[in-house]
């Protein structure tokens, strides 16, 4: 029996195990701070509070952040009125910190002991994951299906591994103004003067600014308006611009452009590939699936698409894909390659996941696009969700979409930051030819070379800038759109 109790003692102590932590280097930490505060601004960009594991250590890493940030000099003497005075019964808060300092190491070694302090925690925060999964593993209710709980721990685990800690709450408001002049500071210096992402467009990007990070973009229209090539025009200008540096903590940011992500539901990665080679090499795509070109072309695509070959652009031409399988793919890819900008091509053709969301079409496309919005949030990066406009745009006279053509779902509306739509004058007049030799086909004619090779981006919603309408070039044979000189814009309409 002793035997028995003797064995069983290994498998017990394994419940009581207690969390990873180093004490001492929170120590070592502390004290190099306090002697030289020049440590903090080697751990800061990466280490908060919360990667302490001691209680006490939070509350003196914190204080010493405060102090520092507000310009002063944080030493033992300075922080003492700010912190609890009795610390436990034979210790007060100032021997404490007066030992930290006499027992520090040295400046240089701080980013070790800060390293070690932060990889400790997350290690503590992957035990909870850990736990959570297993937990849910065995009480799981029916509908938490083994694919929704893979969906959740991958989330779970992205939140991980981008933010540093598993966390949330509320944000202090000097910590969002921070990250508001940070963004206008960019803006200032980043070549265009705008606060997102450029789309190439001069005249739409005077009016959005760029592509807004966490923006949730709707590029909407109905069927040959064009709005899959606006979206891989786009694309491309973004990953063809991208540039990247590598900050001290060994991620890599982007300085201009961006790394993409295009989800084409509809169309086969090679159809993609070869609309984005026409436009590039200015050679028909209908030629190029035909073969309908000379020597001279055919060294054209091989030069243009060798200069394609590393830009960052990541198609996923899966199709009949969940919103979740979605979300799941593109923190996937953030994490693993990186990512700036999210397109789906397009809304309707994605699925909802959730029992309710199949009852009806309606629900099934609200909670699709309050998925995507919180994904924007989520992953810090603008998506532009294509949409396809409901059929009562053709009988009207005036063939101008509005925010009510939206198909499906007032949900559409509601969750978007930014509402694009694409409408092609050129693509209605061209189908009410009258006959040759009369009077009303002279005034055709006039009208069709006004609007030929012109589209128009109307911007029918926008949250934080003006809705207006921008005129833009259409070459249909290359399937792309350029910018018009400056007299050719129509004016912005406000509202």
């Amino acid at each position: 029996m002793a035997d028995n109790v003797a064995r069983l003692r290994p498998e017990e102590e394994k419940s009581f195990r207690l969390a990873p932590h180093n004490i001492e280097a929170e120590q070592a930490l502390l004290g190099a701070i306090l002697v030289n505060n020049e440590a903090f601004y080697r751990v800061s960009d990466f280490l908060d509070a919360s990667h302490f594991y001691e209680p006490i250590h939070r509350e003196i890493y914190e204080v010493i952040a405060k102090v520092i940030r507000a310009g002063r000099t944080a030493t033992p003497i300075t922080l003492k009125t700010h912190l609890p005075e009795n610390l436990v019964a034979d210790v007060t808060m100032s021997q404490y910190l007066a030992r930290l300092a006499a027992e520090a190491t040295t400046v240089i070694n701080a980013a070790d002991y800060g390293r070690a302090v932060h990889d400790l925690a997350i290690r503590r925060n992957l035990i909870l994951v850990g736990e959570d999964m297993v937990q849910t593993a065995y009480e799981a209710d029916v509908e938490t299906t083994p694919a929704v709980q893979i969906e959740n721990v991958e989330k779970a685990l992205f939140e991980l591994a981008e933010k540093g800690r598993y966390d949330g709450g509320f944000l202090p408001f000097n910590e969002a103004l921070k990250h508001a002049i940070t963004m206008a500071g960019e803006a200032y210096s980043r070549d265009g003067t705008l606060s997102g992402t450029a789309t190439g467009l001069v005249d739409l990007d005077r009016l959005m600014g760029g592509l807004q990070r966490s923006d949730l973009i709707i590029l909407a229209a109905r069927p040959a308006m064009g709005k899959t090539s606006l979206a891989t025009n786009i694309a491309f200008h973004v990953a063809k611009s991208w540039r990247s540096e590598v900050t001290p903590d060994g991620h890599t940011k982007t300085i201009d452009g961006g790394q993409v992500g295009f989800f084409s539901l509809e169309m086969s990665s090679e159809q993609l590939a070869t609309r984005i080679l026409a436009e590039q090499a200015e050679i028909s795509s209908s030629d190029i699936r035909r073969g309908n070109i000379h020597e001279s072309q055919f060294n054209k695509l091989v030069d243009t698409s060798n200069l394609m070959a590393s830009v960052p652009l990541y198609i996923d031409d899966t199709g009949g894909l969940s919103v979740a399988q979605l979300a799941a793919r593109a923190r996937r890819l953030k994490r693993q390659r990186g990512l700036d900008l999210l397109i789906v091509d397009y809304l309707q053709l994605l699925s909802g996941s959730s029992k309710k969301a199949s009852e009806s079409r309606v629900q099934e496309l609200t909670e699709i696009t309050t998925t995507l919005k919180a994904l924007a949030k989520e992953l810090e990066v603008p998506i532009i969700a294509l949409s396809q406009l409901s059929r009562q745009v053709e009988a009207r006279e005036d063939k101008h979409p509005q925010l009510a053509d939206l198909r499906e779902s007032g949900s559409i509306e509601q969750d978007a930051d930014v509402v694009l739509f694409v409408y092609r004058e050129e693509y209605y007049l061209k189908n009410k030819e009258p006959k040759e030799g009369t009077p009303e086909h002279l005034a055709w004619q006039g009208e069709m070379e006004q609007v030929h090779g012109r589209a128009e981006v109307i911007i029918g919603k926008q949250r934080h800038g003006p809705t207006g309408t921008v005129q833009l070039q259409f070459e249909a044979q290359f399937t792309r759109f350029g910018n018009l000189a400056r007299s050719d814009y129509l004016p912005d309409r406000m509202e």
